[in-house]
C-alpha cells in the first residue's frame, strides 16, 4: 500500500526535505499521486549519508603500482592469427555480445538530441549510431552470426534514441537482436543536501553512472536475454568513440585466452596531463585512477625505455565475462559526487536554469568493478586505430579530430590494399563499414565503387 500524504509529510520533515511537498495542493489529483510515489521511493537516510561525504578529500591510500599490459604488436604473426581465429570462433558460436552506453546528450557539441545521433562530419553524413550498426552488421556477416546489441539509454534520451532507430529502420540491424534499456537514476541534491525538484510535481533524478549498467540490465531483462542467448563475453564501449572496433575478434581471442573475468584495451597516453584515467594496481588489485588523482611525482615517472610508468590510458573498451556480470550485477559499488548545473525551480516555483554548478549528482563508475578481482587482462593497442572520442565542440577530442582520425585510418587501409598513394592525393575517401570491418574485403570490385 502506498504511503499517504500525511505519512510522507512527516517523513520528509524528519530529514529536512518537506519542500518536496510544497506545491502538492496546487497539483491535479493524478500529478499528486505521481509525486507521492516518487517521494515514497526516496531513501532519505542514504541521501544524507552520501551528502555527508561531499567535499571530503579523495586521497589515494595504500599502494599504487604499474600493471602488466600485453601489447598487440609484440605478438608474432602466428600468435595474432591464433588469437583472431579464437575470437572468430566465439563469434561464430554466438558467444559474444555488444553493449554501448549511450545515455548522454549532445549538448556540449551544440547538438540537440542523444549523442549517438550526432554526425561528426564524414562525407557520408552518417551518425555515430549508424557507423556502429553497420560495423556490427559487417562483423555479423563475416562470422555468420548476428551479434546481439544492448543499448543503454537514459530516461532523458530513451524515447529520442528508440525513435531515431525506428525512423532509420534500425540501420538494417535485425530488431530482434537489439535490446534497449534505461540506466538507473539517483536524486540530485542542492548544496544544502536537499533533493531538487525538476517541476512542482516531479523530483529531479539524474543518471547514476555507467557503474550501474549491470544492475539495470538485470532489472530490465537484458541480463536474462544475454544468458538465454548463451553469450559468454560482453563487449562494453562508449557511444562517442568514432573508431570503435566493436567486439573485434583479436580482443575477444586475447580475453578468452587469459580468461580473466574482465579484459580491457588501453592506449599510451599522448602526454602525462592528458585527461584520461590510468590503468594501474591499487593495493594489489587492478584499478583506474582518475588523472586528477595521480600524484605529480608518479605522473611524470619514466621507465628504462623512457616510457611513462603510469601511461596506460583508459579508453573505456572492456570485455566482461557473463558469469562475472551475473555475480556482481548488484554489488554495492561506491558513489562519486559530481558538482553540476541542474535545472530546478527557484524560490517562487518558476523553472530555473543555473549558470554555475548548483547541485550534486551521484554516480557509480564501471571501472570500480575492477577492484573486485585479483587479475584482469590489459591489452595495449595503437591509439590511431582504436580511439577517436567526441567530447568537445572544438579542439582536442572534437568532431573534427575524430573525423580526421577515421579518414586517416581508411587511407591506411587503402594503402595496405595496394592503392597507389597518387590515387589518394587530394581526396577524402570514407569506406563504408558495410564494405570493410577492419581493412579486409577491399577487392578490385569494392575499390571500383570508390573510384579507385
Amino acid at each position: 500500500m502506498s504511503a499517504s500524504y500525511g505519512e510522507l509529510l512527516e517523513r520528509t520533515k524528519a530529514y529536512g526535505q518537506e519542500h518536496l511537498l510544497r506545491y502538492y495542493e496546487e497539483l491535479p489529483r493524478q500529478a499528486q499521486s505521481r509525486l507521492l510515489e516518487q517521494v515514497a521511493a526516496l531513501d532519505f537516510g542514504r541521501m544524507a549519508r552520501l551528502f555527508g561525504k561531499v567535499g571530503q578529500p579523495q586521497e589515494l591510500t595504500g599502494t599504487m603500482e604499474p600493471i602488466r599490459a600485453v601489447h598487440w604488436v609484440d605478438y608474432s604473426d602466428a600468435e595474432r592469427g591464433r588469437f583472431e581465429e579464437a575470437g572468430w570462433e566465439l563469434l561464430r558460436q554466438g558467444k559474444v555480445g555488444a553493449l554501448v552506453v549511450a545515455g548522454g546528450q549532445g549538448s556540449r557539441l551544440g547538438h540537440e538530441g542523444p549523442k549517438g545521433t550526432y554526425d561528426i562530419g564524414l562525407p557520408s553524413g552518417k551518425s555515430l549510431f549508424q557507423l556502429q550498426a553497420e560495423r556490427l552488421l559487417r562483423l555479423s556477416a563475416l562470422s555468420g552470426r548476428t551479434v546481439p546489441w544492448y543499448i543503454m539509454t537514459s530516461p532523458e534520451n530513451h524515447g529520442a534514441t528508440t525513435g531515431f532507430f525506428e525512423e532509420h529502420g534500425h540501420f538494417g540491424y535485425p530488431k530482434e537482436h537489439i535490446f534497449f534499456f534505461e540506466q538507473g537514476v539517483m536524486p540530485a541534491l542542492d548544496e544544502h543536501g536537499r533533493v531538487l525538484l525538476a517541476a512542482k510535481g516531479e523530483v529531479s533524478l539524474a543518471p547514476s553512472g555507467n557503474g550501474e549498467v549491470f544492475a539495470s540490465m538485470k532489472h530490465q531483462g537484458a541480463l536474462a536475454d544475454l544468458k538465454r542467448r548463451g553469450v559468454e563475453w560482453l563487449f562494453y564501449y562508449n557511444v562517442d568513440n568514432a573508431l570503435i572496433a566493436i567486439a573485434d575478434p583479436a580482443f575477444v581471442g586475447v580475453a578468452a585466452h587469459f580468461n580473466h573475468p574482465v579484459a580491457t584495451k588501453v592506449v599510451e597516453k599522448a602526454y602525462p596531463e592528458e585527461k584520461v584515467g590510468i590503468l594501474c594496481r591499487r593495493n594489489g588489485r587492478p584499478a583506474v585512477v582518475e588523472y586528477t588523482d595521480v600524484p605529480p611525482e608518479l605522473m611524470y615517472e619514466r621507465d628504462s625505455r623512457s616510457r611513462y610508468v603510469y601511461g596506460l590510458g583508459n579508453i573505456s573498451i572492456h570485455l566482461f565475462r557473463t558469469d562475472f556480470i551475473e555475480a556482481h550485477a548488484e554489488t554495492d559499488l561506491p558513489y562519486h559526487a559530481a558538482h553540476k548545473k541542474i535545472r530546478t525551480l527557484d524560490s517562487a516555483g518558476e523553472p530555473f536554469t543555473p549558470q554555475e554548478p548548483n547541485a550534486y549528482k551521484f554516480e557509480r563508475f564501471i571501472f570500480d568493478f575492477f577492484l573486485l578481482m585479483e587479475e584482469m587482462t590489459v591489452l595495449r593497442m595503437d591509439r590511431e586505430r582504436e580511439f577517436a572520442p567526441v567530447k568537445n565542440k572544438e579542439g582536442a577530442d572534437s568532431p573534427a579530430t575524430a573525423r580526421e582520425l577515421v579518414l586517416a585510418l581508411h587511407q591506411r587501409w587503402l594503402l595496405e590494399a595496394g592503392v597507389q598513394p597518387s590515387r589518394l592525393e587530394g581526396r577524402e575517401v570514407e569506406i563504408s563499414p558495410l564494405d570493410s570491418y577492419g581493412g579486409e574485403g577491399l577487392t578490385e570490385d569494392v575499390l571500383r565503387k570508390y573510384g579507385l
